[in-house]
């Protein structure tokens, strides 16, 4: 029963391909208790061990999106005849985060003694349900082989509680330091003067205009415009109107934007207002501007590894994509994604409402529309 259990375990792990989410801090410790049955070849003499109880205590380490380390001490109490039994079980597991966390498979070595020592392969699933940015919830079966003398299979059932911690870090980058609206870390002209139209990089909209005629006392100028009518190639011009020295308007190419803006669960990239107005906005703006190509950034919030940050965040970045193309009807070739990470933090305070507000997603598409410059 016990080894078929093993087969289950192996083929769970190799089966289970799913969209979920977890987080990454880089350590955590947590303290456990455990349902351990033994093998039924050590419930007759001379040990008569039967099932018993545990508690222990493990500390892990997160150290790619996919992989982690830990090392579990925990001390066991078994039923036994004529007197109970009770011992130690130490070792270390690598274990192997499935896409997105739903579950994680888990395998190591064992050392476990309790009337005799013996070392002990072990394989197992489980997973950590997150309580909040940094408790979590613990939840593994494991099945544990003897390797020694013995081809004893044990059993366990785990559950505990985590506490994560490490990998927090802040930027600067999301800091907009000219006030011109594009953050530090696109602005590909900093210190442009305050309320100075710019584009998408932070540069300014630069129009070349002409000096306009000098109007002098004995001109007639009928439109206002400041251009006499004698040299006035545009009649009727608005006085509001900026004009060359022909005294025709001046048009600029002007930088048109729709975006989307969409708010994450922690550790999740799954969308959850899929029909949400402003995603047929965005489409019939793009739609009205068919040569204007999207691109859709995705942020995560400062908790965790840098490195899995910047994995998550592509990954939101290419489920709006997704969406956008399977249920709109975008064309994909016009809608680009970039994951940041958390290097573009809105705030940087280390509070959970901070963190939702940094786990985002920005869709911007702009176009150029040719406006008339106003005075």
């Amino acid at each position: 029963m016990k080894k078929l259990l093993i087969t289950s375990l192996v083929a769970a792990a190799i089966s289970t391909a799913v969209q979920a989410e977890d987080k990454a801090n880089d350590k955590w410790v947590a303290g456990f208790a455990e349902y351990y049955l033994t093998d039924e070849s050590e419930s007759g003499a001379p040990n008569f061990l039967d099932n018993g109880t545990g508690i222990g205590a493990e500390f892990g380490y997160r150290f790619a999106p996919e992989w982690a380390t830990r090392l579990e001490f925990s001390h066991l109490n078994i039923d036994a005849s004529p007197a109970d039994e009770s011992g130690n079980r130490v070792g270390v597991d690598a274990l192997y985060f499935l896409p997105e966390d739903l579950l994680y498979v888990f395998g190591g070595v064992k050392y476990t003694k309790i009337v005799d020592g013996g070392s002990m392969f072990n394989l197992g699933l489980g997973k950590h349900w997150n309580v909040n940015d940094d408790v979590a919830v613990i939840t593994e079966i494991a099945a544990y082989q003897g390797i020694d003398d013995s081809n004893d299979t044990h059993v366990g059932f785990k559950f505990g509680l985590a506490y994560t911690f490490g990998g927090t870090s802040t930027s600067t980058t999301s800091a907009d330091t000219d006030s011109d609206g594009v953050a530090n870390g696109q602005d590909n002209c900093p210190g442009t003067a305050y309320g100075t139209s710019v584009d998408a990089y932070g540069c300014a909209l630069v129009a070349d205009v002409a000096p306009a005629a000098v109007v002098t006392d004995t001109d007639t100028d009928t439109d206002g415009d400041g251009v006499a009518d004698d040299l006035d190639e545009c009649a009727n011009t608005p006085s509001t109107d900026v004009v060359d020295a022909t005294g025709c308007g001046v048009f600029i190419e002007e930088e048109v934007s729709s975006n989307i803006e969409v708010l994450f669960a922690n550790n999740s990239s799954v969308v959850t207002n899929p029909n949400d107005s402003q995603f047929q906005d965005f489409v019939d703006f793009m739609n009205r501007y068919p040569s204007a190509d999207a691109l859709i950034e995705g942020h995560s919030s400062a908790p965790g590894a840098a490195d899995y940050n910047m994995y998550l965040s592509q990954k939101r970045a290419d489920a709006i994509r997704t969406l956008l193309v399977e249920q709109y009807g975008v064309d994909a070739d016009r809608l680009t994604t970039q994951g940041y990470g958390e290097t573009q933090l809105l705030d940087t305070a280390n509070t959970a409402e901070a963190n939702k507000k940094n786990r985002r997603i920005i869709a911007i598409v702009s176009a150029s529309e040719r406006v008339k410059l106003q005075k």
